[in-house]
């Protein structure tokens, strides 16, 4: 293995870490907010069911991000590289700003844009990417729907029980719905990570056959995706949990319960979506379940905002250093 694999292989890596980092804050901005754990603590959990998050999912994400999007003979470490190079710059951004943008989006981005300048339209799997792009829209929309229904079945449920008291069972409810979101934001991200590397290996003849992550890829990107949510994204946190609506325990409890079967659910078909915007939906599906006023429209539209430009950003970034990498190393 050349030191130029190595050293793509840390920067995906770091690339991994940054997307625990940056969107890991989702997994514990609900809970962090209705103040059922310190922010210490909750960094702990989530990063906890991140990790393990292996032990329940399959692949086959990793698989689209491997063979899905670009055709995977124009993938080698030039596009990985200026890919990868891409997406950092933007999650940076983005976290400086406090912007829950999407860091699935970022690398699918950052993919397109390297791939296009190296080979053309003809690189690209429009099926794949069609269908990711088509995830941007519907997923906040299904975890809108999904938080909406779990609050009003929740609420109808509890109509009858104190405040009090239904305040009390959801602050240990949410410790498990913090769990389960965890576990789906871990076995869906990381594997975006596992496809990269498990592609750049393919391209640098260090594996044949058939193509599939081996177990060290799936340790090693587990491992950082859990290293970056210890350290957290609290500017983002602050974002997802008090600017979007205010929460309580049972709000928490139904956004992250629907948000996590969205994410279980694109994990087991493939698709690459991203974890922010399946809560931020979620929550804002809660939040509206009060009245529509609840929800601060306007944060949640520059949100939005920011998912849009995600893709063409960091396409953008990624073309250019494609470009001056490929030209000044001739």
């Amino acid at each position: 293995m050349t030191t130029a694999i190595i050293l793509i292989i840390a920067l995906a890596l770091l690339f991994d870490f940054l997307n625990g980092f940056n969107d890991s804050a989702n997994s514990i901005a609900t809970i962090v907010s209705t103040r059922v754990l310190s922010p210490r603590r909750a960094v702990v959990w989530a990063a906890f069911f991140n990790f393990i998050a292996f032990l329940f999912f399959g692949t086959h994400v990793a698989n689209t991000i491997g063979k899905g999007i670009i055709e995977i003979s124009v993938m080698d470490q030039n596009v990985i590289f200026a890919a990868l190079v891409g997406a950092c710059l933007w999650d940076v951004t983005a976290w400086w700003f406090g912007l829950p943008t999407s860091s699935s989006h970022a690398l699918i981005g950052g993919m397109v844009g390297g791939a296009l300048v190296k080979a053309g339209f003809s690189s690209l799997v429009l099926k794949g990417i069609g269908r990711t792009v088509a995830f941007i829209f519907i997923s906040p929309m299904v975890g809108l729907i999904l938080g909406l229904l779990i609050g009003a079945a929740v609420y109808w449920t509890f109509r009858k029980f104190a405040p009090r008291k239904v305040d009390a069972i959801f602050r240990k409810g949410q410790l498990a719905s913090a769990a389960l979101f965890s576990l789906g934001h871990g076995g869906n991200d990381a594997q975006k990570t596992m496809g990269i590397i498990t592609t750049l290996l393919f391209s640098a003849g260090v594996l044949h056959g058939e193509f599939k992550v081996p177990h060290y890829v799936v340790y090693a990107c587990q491992s950082a995706i859990a290293m970056g949510t210890l350290f957290g994204g609290w500017r983002i946190v602050k974002t997802m949990g008090q600017k979007v609506t205010k929460l309580k325990p049972v709000d928490g409890f139904c956004a992250e319960t629907g948000a996590a079967v969205s994410l279980y659910i694109s994990t087991a078909l493939g698709v690459p979506v991203s974890t922010t915007q399946t809560i931020t939906g979620a929550i804002m599906g809660v939040g509206s379940l009060r009245r529509l006023s609840a929800v601060k429209w306007g944060v949640a539209g520059r949100i939005i905002w920011a998912w849009i430009l995600t893709i063409p950003c960091s396409a953008t970034v990624s073309a250019a250093v494609y470009w001056i990498f490929m030209h000044y190393t001739k």
